[in-house]
């Protein structure tokens, strides 16, 4: 008997508030990077660029990091829960601090997904 190897099932994405807007509006090679780490997630494979634990945030939120030479660019997402991953903020910075007005933005998206999710 031969059994057949089904491709793995992607996980779905789905972006609270603004967030696809401002990712939409972030500079071409900043969005094919983060897209294309996108994608590795949702396969269940590592980002292709660099990522950080966001415990500040909550357990399994990690932030997606690319830069230009303009500024750094930032996803925040919550990692796959079921069979989605759940982008909770993106956002531009130019400093090395990420401000507390971006974090209290993905804790408060955060807590909406978690809520959603215990209906």
């Amino acid at each position: 008997m031969v059994l057949k190897n089904e491709p793995p099932t992607m996980a779905e994405l789905h972006f609270e508030g603004n967030s696809l807007e401002v990712l939409s509006a972030f500079p071409v090679s900043v969005k094919g990077t983060f897209g294309f780490s996108l994608r590795e997630l949702q396969a269940g494979h590592t980002p292709a660029c660099e990522m950080r634990s966001m415990k500040s945030i909550g357990p399994s939120v990690f932030e997606l990091k690319d830069s230009d030479e303009r500024t750094w660019y930032r996803v925040i997402y919550l990692s796959k829960v079921g069979n989605t991953i759940y982008i909770l903020h993106c956002f531009e910075k130019d400093s090395r601090k990420t401000d507390g007005l971006e974090v209290a933005i993905a804790t408060q998206r955060l807590k909406q997904v978690k809520q959603r999710l215990q209906e």
